[in-house]
């Protein structure tokens, strides 16, 4: 088993054709026919079947092509950070934003990394918090922006923001960033939300059995896009976190008021997996990503956010 191997299937994995891997490749199609029928023989299992939507990974393949490409992003991290110019902090850092922050701070965090320390590659993943930590605990990321989590026999966490989830609804429902919205009136009217599960729908839940409060739940989705859709489509009003639709309200997209009686909070935390050692890189990139946390939240673009451990609330309600 060599590195073209796990190339050749890694690739005909992702484009479906041995033709256009060999094209992607720079090699004639033969030799990625024959690294992947080789690696099958030192195997003793077919990888691919030929269907008519192209090359398709049987369940053997699958799982090698997922370890292959995990291998080959090693070795490009091994690579970049053996190889570094003096001085100079180099590698490969895989980041998991949350969905509701990726507006927020991915581009802010790529141009600063940019600028700051050019021998760095970042590779930003955004997804809900359920799957960046399984992705974290699997090893396909250095770092996520979780929410609610402590730290783990895998993981370690710090708390960076505690953030007030929000009422949102039609811009017709005329809610308003001063006047907080009680969950028994939000209640009144079908909601959005995700499926049962989800974090956020714990969250919302569990404050609904507090409260004493029937929640009805008409659609369900776990896309927040899809959720502030939903609601301007008239199919109900929804629960989000404030960074999520900071900027729909400030344009008027949406109405939106933080929820009350009873508040709900997350807590949105830095995680990384617990490993002997930390790349300069990745501890160079958890400090950027906590400074523009921070920036965010003190320029008052992260609606209803303490930062862990002051004393006010930056951003207002």
């Amino acid at each position: 088993m060599d590195v073209r191997q796990l190339r050749a299937i890694v690739t005909v994995a992702e484009v479906g054709s041995v033709t256009r891997a060999a094209e992607v490749l720079h090699l004639v199609q033969p030799a990625v026919t024959r690294q992947i029928r080789t690696l099958e023989q030192e195997l003793g299992v077919p990888l691919f079947e030929r269907t008519a939507q192209g090359m398709r990974p049987t369940e053997a393949g699958v799982i090698m092509v997922d370890r292959a490409r995990r291998a080959l992003n090693e070795l490009e991290r091994a690579r970049a950070e053996v190889q570094p110019t003096l001085g100079e902090v180099t590698g490969i850092v895989t980041v998991g934003l949350l969905d509701s922050t990726s507006d927020l701070l991915a581009e802010p965090l790529v141009t600063a990394v940019a600028r700051d320390h050019p021998g760095v590659v970042l590779r930003l993943m955004t997804a809900y918090s359920g799957h960046l930590q399984q992705w974290l605990d699997d090893g396909d990321l250095d770092l996520a922006l979780l929410y609610d989590l402590d730290s783990t026999p895998s993981l370690n966490t710090r708390i960076l923001v505690r953030e007030r989830l929000w009422v949102v609804a039609p811009p017709s429902a005329g809610l308003r960033a001063d006047v907080a919205v009680p969950l028994a009136e939000a209640a009144r009217h079908p909601l959005v939300m995700p499926a049962a599960g989800h974090a956020l729908r714990g969250l919302v839940d569990a404050a609904a059995a507090r409260a004493g409060v029937e929640v009805r739940v008409a659609v369900q989705t776990n896309s927040l896009r899809v959720q502030k859709q939903l609601v301007l489509a008239g199919h109900g009003w929804t629960v989000l976190p404030g960074v999520g639709i900071a900027d729909d309200a400030a344009l008027g997209i949406v109405s939106a008021a933080p929820l009350s009686e009873p508040e709900v909070w997350r807590s949105i935390v830095l995680a990384a997996a617990r490993s002997g050692r930390t790349p300069p890189a990745v501890v160079t990139v958890a400090a950027e990503l906590v400074r523009q946390v921070g920036s965010a939240v003190a320029g008052g673009r992260w609606p209803s956010a303490w930062i862990e451990g002051t004393e006010g609330l930056a951003g207002g309600d």
